[in-house]
Parts: structure tokens; sequence; C-alpha cells
């Protein structure tokens, strides 16, 4: 098994201060293994596996494997989790389909980063059972999967946010499910049906547009690469992008945020764009706490950082970016690389329904 190497981004951040950061993450963990935005606060199933990440990517193997089983044992008998806990006590029983999924992504990259094939044969059922009950909400014409269900049903709306992350998700499951030796080609459909989705059909989502992460996910998940990558990039990126400061979380707010922007650090970083991926790396700096710890954000209007929360998953977030602009650990490809269930076929409706089969 690997041994543990740091990122560290020259003229940045040295390794001692990314092992900072994500001993900040640790510091949070409670003793049942959930990591919550920070002390005292909630955690959710997506935002936990970031963090789970960023102490992979830190050296914190043994602290990643502790939240990652944390994950196995509250994950219900249909393969979801709730949306909320806090210390332990579900707040949110309903449950959010990219929440859910994001326990492959996790895996894949706990695997890759540490080479321990036994833990990920221990967690293989939970991702398996995750991935499965997220494909039980593929709807629609084109392959969107509904964001939520509760106890009403499902919500009946996809958000391209969230399906960008599963159709990554997805990806990441099927590669699992080639190490594991456990072949799940009814997940490959499912992956070229939200691809399509997520390329050629936007009005099959929740009209989201004022939200940076509408505009970056679709590269960041791997459904749009290469060149339409660049066009879509380029397209807003007046609207997000502030000179100096990072992005903005929306359009029509004075409000930049940090984990927003190093997460369009990997995208950009997936489309070859390392120059403007490392300004943008470098301009987040600001929201650098001296304990390594991150703030949420900052209004810049009025200089003001906002929330007044060191969220657990902004510093997540960065160490990620971190690790794909230094290519460090063997995980730091886990957004840039393409996987099995991608193809960026034109779009053909007439015959989708023998090209892309799903629910009558």
């Amino acid at each position: 098994m690997p041994t543990a190497e740091l990122p560290a981004v020259p003229g940045v951040l040295s390794a001692r201060d990314c092992r900072l950061t994500a001993e900040t993450i640790a510091a949070t963990q409670e003793s049942d293994g959930a990591l919550p935005w920070f002390t005292g606060g909630h955690t959710d199933p997506w935002d936990h596996i970031e963090n789970a990440m960023a102490l992979t990517v830190g050296g914190l193997w043994d602290q990643a494997r502790d939240a990652y089983r944390w994950s196995a044992k509250t994950q219900r008998s249909d393969g979801s989790w709730p949306m909320q806990f806090r210390a332990g006590v579900i707040e949110n029983a309903d449950s959010d389909t990219n929440f859910c999924a994001y326990i492959a992504t996790g895996m894949l990259h706990f695997l890759t980063s540490t080479g321990d094939s036994e833990f990920a044969r221990e967690m293989w059922p939970t991702v398996r059972a995750a991935t499965d009950f997220v494909l039980s909400l593929q709807q629609g014409r084109f392959g969107e999967i509904h964001w939520s269900l509760g106890a009403e049903g499902s919500s009946g709306e996809a958000l391209l946010t969230g399906c960008s992350s599963i159709f990554h998700s997805l990806r990441c499951a099927l590669a699992l499910a080639e190490q594991m030796d456990d072949p799940q080609p009814s997940w490959e459909v499912a992956a070229l049906r939200l691809g399509h989705a997520l390329r050629d059909h936007p009005e099959a989502f929740l009209d989201k547009s004022r939200y940076s992460m509408d505009w970056y996910y679709p590269i960041l998940g791997g459904a749009i690469r290469g060149r339409r990558g660049y066009d879509r990039i380029t397209s807003r990126w007046p609207d997000f992008v502030i000179p100096t400061l990072g992005i903005r979380c929306v359009s029509d707010q004075p409000w930049v945020t940090g984990a927003e922007t190093c997460e369009l650090v990997l995208a950009l970083d997936a489309l070859g764009d390392q120059r403007r991926a490392r300004q943008l790396f470098i301009n987040m700096q600001h929201l650098r706490d001296p304990d390594g710890s991150y703030w949420t954000g900052l209004v810049f209007t009025d200089g003001k950082r906002w929330p007044e929360e060191r969220t657990t998953w902004t510093g997540g977030a960065m160490l990620l970016a971190a690790d794909a602009l230094s290519r460090s650990t063997p995980g730091n490809g886990i957004f840039r690389d393409l996987l099995p269930g991608v193809r960026n076929s034109g779009c053909c409706c007439e015959c989708a329904a023998g090209l892309y089969p799903g629910p009558s």
C-alpha cells in the first residue's frame, strides 16, 4: 500500500499548509465517524464524502475510513441516506439522489489513492445499494434523475448540477464495479441516458442558471468536455468571475465562495486550462484562516465574510483542487479522467427509445 504524498502548490501552499487544512477537518469528526459542516453543525451525506476525500488527500487515511464506515452504518435498507443529521440524530429524513450517489466517487478516490482493495470490497455493497437507489429515480424522456424522494414520493424534478454530479458518480461506480469484478451493464445504460440529457436537453432540468454550479458542473462531472466545455466556460465567465477574489455563488449577488471557486478550478483543470485554474486557486486564498481552515465566502461589496462559518467542505474542495493542480496523490485525476459510461455522441431523440431505453 502506498504512503501518503501530500499536495503542494508552489508559491501558494506548502505540503504542511495542506496537512493543516486536513487536520482542521479531522478535528470536527464526531465519535461515530461523521464529518459535519463545522463542530456542532449538521452532517449531510454529500459534504461528508467530500470531507472524507479531503482527509484521504491529507494523508489521514484512518479518519477517512471511519468516515466511510459511518456512511455504511447509516445507510438505509433501500440504499439511501437521510439528507441531514446532527449529532447522530436525523433532522431531515428525505433523500437527495446526488447526496446518495457521491459515495461511489469517494470510494473510487480512496481506492485509487491508497490501493486498499480490501476496504473497497468492504464498502462495495454500500456503493452498489446506493447506486441502485439513485437509478430507481431515473425518469423522464431524456434520462434525467429526480433530485429527491420523501414520504410523499419523488420530487418529480431534476437539477442540472445534481445530475451532473450523479453522472460523475455513475462513472466512478462503473469503474469500481470493474475493479470488484461485479459488472453492472444497466448502470452503463443509465449513464448514457443521463449524459445525453446533460449534453443535449437543458429543458429536462429546472432553471437554476443564476447559480455558478449550473455553469461549470456539466464539465466537472464529465458530461461536457473539449471545445464545447471551453465555450461553455467562456460564455458566462464575466457573469461569475470576480478578479482577485474567486467566483460568485449566484450571478446577481456580490458574494464569492471558496468551494465553488475550487470546483471551477477542478473543472478548468479537467479542460486542460491550468493557467486560469491556478490563478483562481490563488485568488480564493484570502478565505484561509491562520489555522488552515477556510471561511465559506466573502461579500465583496462590504468586505465581510459571510456566513461567519469556516466550513469543512470549503477546506475539502481546496484540498481536492490543490491535489489536482499539483498532480500529487494517485487520486488527483478523480475529476479529470474520463471513466466508463462516457460517450459524446450527438442527440438523436427519434431513436432514443432504442439507444437510451428507460421507463415507459
